[in-house]
């Protein structure tokens, strides 16, 4: 799973998160410690009057009504930071303890983690910039 980190970085320069079943994301500046995953008849996204807010429904066993979409962190998936990579991804490679994600320019980003590798590359392409 990626950083809390690398998801506000990517908050700040991906296209806008348009939450979906199966996503995951966390409450920060809460002590709620926990990853939260959209899902039919928990936890879901609703449009309203005031814009875009994050349900839980009664089996959640903490009491939260709701909160506004845009206070909450969303976590990307591999998949999803696949698709922010669009054509510039080539290749996953598994490197001894962990994984390198290689862009069309064989520029390399490696982490302990897949997603993380995937976050480091996206986060790079979306900036603009890229490091070996």
């Amino acid at each position: 799973m990626i950083t809390q980190e690398q998801a506000r970085r990517l908050q700040d320069i991906a296209p806008p998160w348009q939450p979906a079943a199966g996503d995951r994301f966390v409450v920060p500046h809460t002590e709620l410690d926990e990853v939260f995953v959209i899902a039919d008849m928990t936890i879901e996204a609703h449009e309203v009057p005031g814009g875009r807010i994050i349900r839980f429904n009664g089996t959640t066993e903490w009491a939260l009504d709701s909160i506004a979409a845009d206070s909450v962190l969303w976590l990307p998936r591999e998949d999803q930071l696949r698709t922010l990579l669009g054509s510039a991804f080539r290749r996953l490679e598994a490197i001894g303890d962990g994984f390198a994600v290689v862009l069309d320019d064989d520029t390399r980003y490696v982490d302990l983690d897949a997603e993380r590798a995937y976050a480091r590359a996206a986060i790079s392409l979306l900036e603009g910039t890229t490091k070996e």
